[in-house]
């Protein structure tokens, strides 16, 4: 009867990990719509989308680069979105973003997390601050602060390291569409010489648009370690995905 127990809880467990795989490759398919497109033309913004892109600290909106140069075309001055008139100094934009952390809002606590990471605005570095505020704002829903926390736990930066805990937080993330952190997975299970789940990994983040998952797969064809249909799928999607972040403007 032991031995029937043993057996039956070894299939539990089994099953869980099937489900949970089942979730991580079958969910985050698509890109978030709050976080990567763009609030005013509501397109995809190209990765990396800190090239691509202004985060405004009047209104927590990430804003295309190519809305901005549009909008500096009209000759307007403040923020395309809100309108508000932008910041002269650092204290502006550490006064602004402050207002919006105490009403709560995700996309500002994580700014204000990474600012506090980098030593921007005039703060003094301080990751576990950052960390603190990384996980208040997933706590309300940033997906970037859940991508931001798993790089501290994978570092050690601000909290013990844990790389186990790291992947469960680019696992939400990914999930959630966060492109970086579906390459991440792919890196780690391609470290762990699992290289089938890395494919999966790298296929899903190249056809979200990221351009080193293409790299990867690519190598890995090379090195006999994918297939030839593999390698063309992930490069057809990606062109896709770059073709789905084009505009006028941009």
């Amino acid at each position: 009867q032991r031995a029937h127990r043993n057996q039956h809880k070894k299939a539990c467990k089994q099953r869980a990990a099937e489900l949970k795989d089942k979730q991580l490759y079958s969910q985050g398919l698509e890109r978030s719509e709050d976080e990567d497109f763009c609030p005013i033309c509501t397109l995809p913004i190209p990765l990396p989308m800190n090239e691509h892109s202004f985060f405004k600290v009047c209104c927590s909106k990430r804003i295309c680069s190519g809305c901005t140069f549009a909008a500096k075309k009209r000759g307007m001055s403040g923020c395309p979105f809100c309108r508000t008139s932008l910041p002269d100094s650092d204290a502006d934009v550490l006064a602004s973003i402050q207002k919006r952390v105490l009403k709560k809002d995700p996309a500002a606590i994580d700014f204000l997390g990474r600012s506090y990471a980098n030593g921007n605005l005039g703060l003094q570095r301080d990751m576990q601050k950052s960390v603190n505020l990384w996980t208040e704002a997933a706590e309300l829903g940033s997906i970037q602060a859940l991508y931001n926390l798993g790089a501290a736990y994978y570092q050690g930066e601000g909290v013990q390291q844990d790389k186990a805990k790291a992947v469960e937080f680019w696992s939400k993330a990914a999930m959630q569409g966060h492109v970086e952190s579906r390459h991440n997975l792919g890196c780690i299970e391609a470290e762990k010489g699992n290289y089938e789940r890395a494919l999966r990994h790298f296929l899903i983040s190249a056809k979200l648009g990221d351009k080193e998952s293409v790299e990867n797969i690519k190598m890995a064809f090379m090195a006999g370690f994918a297939r030839r249909e593999q390698y063309t799928e992930a490069l057809k999607g990606y062109q896709y995905a770059v073709e789905e972040t084009k505009s006028h403007d941009r």
